[in-house]
């Protein structure tokens, strides 16, 4: 489910962002001959075009037929394009009459420029084509963003209304964090947000953090090489919220159930074993396998103690309560359409300058190793469908695909913006040979860039494995 929810999620950040290029290329007139969803060696799942006032398709085509190449078409229809869907969920792209990039190189362009191709246009139209995918992208996420905070409002955990504390990673509780610890100030700055404490913590590179631990407010004091520790460790969640076990639901053939556990029970020991987290009873649960226990848990602000015989693999077949809304003391504020729309444009500026911050941790040592690939991205998505997650998570894909596109690197976007903007400033074309090699070179690292990120995430799961 995971990777169904990023598929779709990926392939409509896709087709924004190809159909940005695409409608700009129509505003300027500049011909587009083929638009695809994913990638097509050796064959195409389907091809459409519109030719002779009505639509053609093929199915699992290898070779286009001659008929449909523009040549061959009436002038009417030369300016139609050829609409594809791939096989190779990696992408899509959309191929610009004139233009050298992933599609084509200088061999494959006619040898003399046509007016409708990306070559012949002033350099200005060819800044906003090639510009259009990363602004329908960001576009895109503050539309996302602005949709969210009309339709669901927001929910706020302020750091104190978490009353069993938090969990800290490993390199922050050799910073002196102990479970439990609620961030209370980073250098003198007192905080009520985790996003905002736990983006200081990494960026801000603190010398003090104070937390409240039980009735006592301690000081911890930060090493300086913070930020390469955690880009060594690549921790999957650098704090997060200790939540008690409440029952929300039960499996098929629940043994809790089966022995009167009932939802809505709050666990909170294990033959008298305190377990004060959803954590720490798990953990605890497994030392019972094939066992008799006696659990004790609340209900109805009462305390019961149920005894259960545990099978072999030592599980309750019981779910815990993960809404936050239905656990703590949230702040729920609801939007106006007026109002979420620049809330979602400020949220989503945000994002990205956030996003831009945490980059400085690849200059790091061991700093490549926090790249992930297709599979990094995948596992943030949720095990279930859940239109609030799926869209959060889309947007913020959306922010990071628009600033890796507008990074200067031959190949993407933001390698064609500069050769644009430097045939702007000295008023001379770059040659289309030279244009090739810079296509070329970009494409070799861009191929190394996810070779790396996409080794990553083969080094985790096999660690993980073994």
């Amino acid at each position: 489910m995971k990777a169904l929810i990023f598929f779709v999620s990926l392939s409509l950040l896709v087709v924004t962002h190809e159909l940005g290029h695409l409608l700009l290329a129509k505003l300027f007139h500049t011909r587009v001959r083929r638009f695809y969803v994913f990638f097509n060696p050796l064959f195409s799942i389907l091809k459409a075009k519109k030719f002779d006032g009505k639509w053609h398709f093929l199915f699992f085509n290898k070779e286009t037929p001659e008929s449909w190449d523009e040549k061959n078409l009436k002038p009417e229809d030369q300016n139609n394009t050829l609409w594809g869907l791939g096989w190779v969920p990696l992408g899509g792209y959309c191929d610009i009459a004139g233009m050298i990039d992933e599609t084509k190189d200088a061999k494959d362009l006619e040898s003399t420029p046509q007016p409708w191709e990306y070559r012949s246009k002033p350099r200005w139209q060819r800044l906003c084509i090639i510009s259009g995918g990363v602004v329908v992208n960001f576009i895109s996420a503050l539309i996302i963003y602005a949709g969210i905070f009309a339709h669901w409002g927001t929910d706020e955990l302020p750091l104190q209304n978490a009353p069993l504390g938090y969990a800290y990673t490993e390199v922050l509780l050799d910073e002196g964090f102990q479970n439990g610890d609620i961030i209370y100030a980073i250098d003198g700055e007192k905080q009520t947000d985790l996003t905002d404490a736990s983006q200081k913590l990494i960026l801000d590179s603190p010398k003090v953090v104070t937390v409240m631990r039980g009735d006592s407010l301690v000081d911890l004091n930060i090493s300086k090489d913070l930020l390469s520790k955690l880009a060594s460790e690549n921790p999957k969640e650098l704090i997060s919220v200790q939540y008690p076990f409440v029952i929300k639901d039960f499996a098929p053939g629940s043994v809790g159930k089966r022995y009167g556990l009932m939802i809505g029970d709050s666990l909170v020991s294990i033959c008298g074993r305190p377990t004060r987290t959803a954590e720490d009873f798990t953990t605890t649960l497994g030392d019972y396998k094939n066992d008799s226990v006696l659990i004790g848990l609340y209900r109805n602000h009462q305390y019961v103690e149920v005894p259960v015989l545990l099978h072999k693999d030592g599980k309750l077949g019981i779910y815990a309560q993960d809404d936050m809304s239905k656990l703590f003391d949230v702040v729920h504020v609801d939007y106006t359409l007026w109002q979420a729309i620049p809330a979602g444009i400020k949220y989503g500026w945000e994002t990205l300058t956030t996003y831009v911050s945490s980059l400085k941790i690849l200059f790091t040592k061991g700093g490549t190793n926090s790249l992930g690939g297709f599979i990094s991205m995948a596992s943030l998505f949720p095990d279930t469908w859940d239109w609030h997650r799926f869209w959060n998570l889309t947007a913020l894909l959306a922010v990071v695909l628009a600033f890796m596109n507008i990074i200067p690197i031959p190949g993407l976007d933001g390698g064609h913006i500069v050769i644009t903007l430097w045939e702007m400033i000295t008023r001379k074309p770059v040659s289309e040979k030279v244009l090739s090699v810079i296509q070329n070179i970009g494409l070799g690292l861009l191929l190394l860039l996810l070779v790396v990120a996409n080794g990553n995430d083969l080094i985790k799961l096999f660690n993980g494995w073994f």
